[in-house]
């Protein structure tokens, strides 16, 4: 077994896969393509640049996002560890200088011996050695064509379009009531309905919202195949009610017909998690949580993650990777970073991290990672391998996805902070095997 690996892209996930493999003495070989290449959204020749928000979201220990980085913090992760070394004010989150953040990830990776880099585009994947793809959303036109053929192109996808998911214990069930349209199915929809006033209301706030500026390279492909519930929208008041909103075929409980009705749809096999059906969106987060929230019953919803329009290549994970980030038609392949299916700034840095891991346990022929949904890392990790392959979209960290506790909490506080207390002690259990 060679002792060289190669990692493809030196963003976060690849800086971090980098670091955790030159640490244990592996042999590295890093193409990234900068400063000889740049895509659109990239300007900063350093590693681990930071194209959209310097903000890592929060670190408090009872938020999924604090949970993940103490998870990371365990496994001695150089892009958290480097975070908090470039901290900037931010209330609760963990905020950057990124200037300061990329030149520090690209002097400590350029300070080992093992690790050779090299600054141009990798065209070709070889298989024959252990190989780290870590390119991200916006993977280069002739990687992606490589990668195509090596995975079959109708698993590779070029943009984000998914909806918001809610967690179903936040639906006011009092407000909502479950069935299928015309009775054709196994109650696998939750009906949100609304009378004429709140449906008016809701359009009037959503016709009206602000919505993110698209770049000028994602702006026509984003809208070729799905349209934003806020433009069909604009197209007149009543389209969303012979659209995704149309009440036909559905009864409230006491048998008359709603004016409207938002559909959610499992988003999970246990039903933990709903998707707002056909709501794709461009609105800004917190348009997005302000405007759905007027439906009544998502007056309160815990919305675990947000719609999304914009390019981001990732592939099918469900369908080609294993629980250790490698391609199940090929085991010297490991695709880490967004292109897995992870989704945010710090899932991309852990998919990066255990690719490395397990990696370093192959190369020494030591049995792989095992996290299980206890764990915050575990649970993305299972999520996107096991989601449905036929409508897979991206992840971030919630609580939505992790085990829950054996026991009932009320507390939501305490709650969290026992599945953060269960999962450190599970990390470090598995840390001492490594």
């Amino acid at each position: 077994m060679t002792n060289k690996v190669i990692i493809v892209g030196g963003g976060l996930a690849g800086s971090e896969a980098c670091y955790q493999l030159a640490k244990r003495g592996v042999n590295v070989e890093l193409y990234e393509m900068k400063p000889v290449k740049y895509s659109p959204a990239h300007h900063n020749p350093n590693f681990a640049e930071l194209v959209c928000s310097n903000s890592l979201k929060s670190d408090q220990p009872t938020t999924s996002s604090g949970l993940l980085k103490k998870e990371l913090q365990l496994f001695d992760s150089l892009i958290i560890k480097t975070a908090y070394e470039c901290r900037v004010p931010a209330g609760g989150a963990l905020a950057v200088d990124r200037e300061k953040f990329a030149q520090q990830i690209t002097d400590t990776i350029k300070s080992f011996e093992n690790v050779k880099i090299i600054n141009e585009e990798l065209v070709d994947i070889p298989t024959d050695v252990p190989v780290i793809i870590a390119t991200g959303p916006l993977t280069s036109d002739n990687l992606t064509k490589s990668l195509s053929k090596l995975l079959g192109e109708e698993y590779l996808y070029f943009f984000d379009a998914s909806s918001p998911i809610v967690t179903f214990d936040s639906i006011d069930k009092d407000r909502s009531f479950v069935q299928d349209r015309y009775d054709k199915g196994d109650g696998d929809y939750i009906n949100c309905p609304m009378n004429e006033q709140e449906y008016l209301a809701f359009y009037n706030e959503l016709i009206n919202a602000k919505s993110v500026e698209l770049k000028d390279f994602e702006n026509k492909k984003v809208f070729e195949g799905c349209m934003p519930v806020e433009v069909m929208a604009k197209r007149g008041v009543d389209t969303l009610r012979f659209g995704p909103l149309k009440p036909v075929g559905l009864r409230n409980p006491d048998g008359s017909k709603p004016y409207a009705v938002v559909q959610l749809r499992k988003e999970d096999a246990v039903g933990s998690l709903y998707n707002l059906v056909g709501f794709q969106t461009n609105l800004l987060y917190p348009e997005q949580k302000r405007v759905f929230s007027m439906i009544p019953a998502l007056h309160k919803a815990n919305f675990v993650r947000y719609g999304v329009m914009h390019r981001n290549s990732f592939i099918n994970a469900p369908k080609l990777l294993t629980n250790t980030f490698q391609l199940k038609n090929n085991p010297n392949i490991y695709i880490a970073g967004q292109l897995s299916g992870v989704e945010g700034y710090i899932e991309s840095t852990a998919s990066g991290l255990i690719s490395a891991i397990n990696v370093y346990l192959k190369l020494n022929s030591k049995s792989p990672l095992n996290l299980s949904p206890n764990t915050m890392i575990g649970a993305i990790i299972n999520y996107i391998t096991n989601a449905s392959a036929s409508s897979f979209q991206p992840m971030n960290s919630n609580y939505g996805i992790i085990n829950p506790l054996d026991q009932k909490v009320k507390d939501d506080k305490l709650k969290k902070q026992m599945i953060f207390d269960r999962s450190v002690e599970e990390i470090s259990q598995v840390i001492k095997n490594i």
